[in-house]
């Protein structure tokens, strides 16, 4: 595929904020962070493949993050599969977090917050497909988004080996071919995808899914909200908050132990991430929604069986 963009030659102080922009180009609106500044590089192809788009992304260590903010602004929905190349990343998304290593892929959907991890170097394959590509064929995403395909089943490998090779040929695929060999990957995907659907437990009913989905998506985008309450996120829903609870009983929860759930599973990622070493415990508490932070080291504590401190200190030795 033809490089569409590289930092190379690009002023030191200017990378990151070019990188972004051309990521928000090519793939969607995404903010990228990154703590090597002048010194982060990076590269992306980009090549059309009838409605879908391959692309081949490089760089450094990196965060990418896509905000509630950004999918209010997005006119086009999609759905991104990334074939892990060289190095490791990570996938957060719909309450899942995953990693992708060479051979394998997940993906994650543009119409909800997501975060991309990358603690070191890495290069991915991403397939680009509008959603309704692949929703048409499988339906709702939310059961399969951040789960890893790998090998194993025979399916994974054939679809991970079909569209790492149609992507790298695809600049050499015209026009009367492209349409088809678009569809036939996203068939491929799709019944990779609804066999581990078949293997996993589904929700009640698909409608009462789709409702819990979007409550925990409410959840996660407004989770460093100390003020977030059943009364306010069912009132902003349309629901009740019975139902709301009704709901999460699916799942033998309750809408405050999510929260509290989520909120104690954010604050451990970031207690043990060495880029935010430099952030006092309490920064990050408070940052997740806790107020009261002796509260927060009692829950920590019954949640992970160490104090906040002991697991910040565990995780570094790792």
């Amino acid at each position: 595929m033809p490089v569409l963009f590289t930092t190379d030659g690009s002023p030191g102080h200017r990378r990151l904020a070019q990188w972004q922009d051309i990521v928000c180009d090519v793939y969607v609106g995404l903010d990228c962070t990154s703590d090597l500044g002048s010194a982060f590089r990076g590269s992306v192809t980009h090549t059309a493949l009838g409605r879908a788009v391959c692309s081949e992304v490089a760089s450094d260590r990196q965060r990418v993050h896509r905000t509630s903010q950004r999918i209010a602004r997005a006119d086009a929905d999609y759905v991104l599969i990334a074939l892990g190349r060289e190095g490791i990343g990570g996938v957060v998304q719909d309450g899942r977090d995953t990693v992708i290593r060479p051979g394998e892929f997940a993906i994650y959907d543009t119409t909800r917050p997501y975060e991309l991890q990358f603690d070191a170097a890495f290069r991915q394959t991403v397939f680009k497909l509008p959603r309704d590509m692949l929703q048409r064929r499988i339906g709702a995403t939310e059961a399969v988004t951040a789960i890893s395909f790998g090998a194993d089943s025979p399916l994974q490998p054939l679809a991970y080996d079909f569209i790492i090779r149609l992507c790298e040929r695809a600049d050499h695929i015209g026009t009367e071919h492209a349409e088809r060999l678009s569809d036939q990957a996203a068939d491929l995907v799709a019944m990779t995808l609804a066999e581990r659907l078949r293997t996993q437990p589904l929700p009640a009913s698909s409608h009462r899914a789709a409702l819990l989905y979007r409550i925990k998506a409410h959840v996660r985008t407004h989770l460093a909200d100390p003020d977030l309450s059943l009364a306010t996120a069912a009132r902003e829903l349309g629901l009740s908050a019975r139902y709301v609870n009704d709901l999460f009983s699916d799942e033998q929860l309750s809408f405050q132990r999510f929260v509290l759930a989520e909120r104690l599973r954010q604050c451990q990622r970031d207690l043990g991430m060495p880029a935010l070493a430099h952030r006092h415990i309490s920064e990050i508490a408070l940052s997740w929604g806790f107020n009261d932070l002796s509260h927060f080291g009692r829950v920590f504590r019954a949640q992970f069986g160490l104090s906040p401190r002991e697991w910040r200190r565990t995780a570094v030795k790792r």
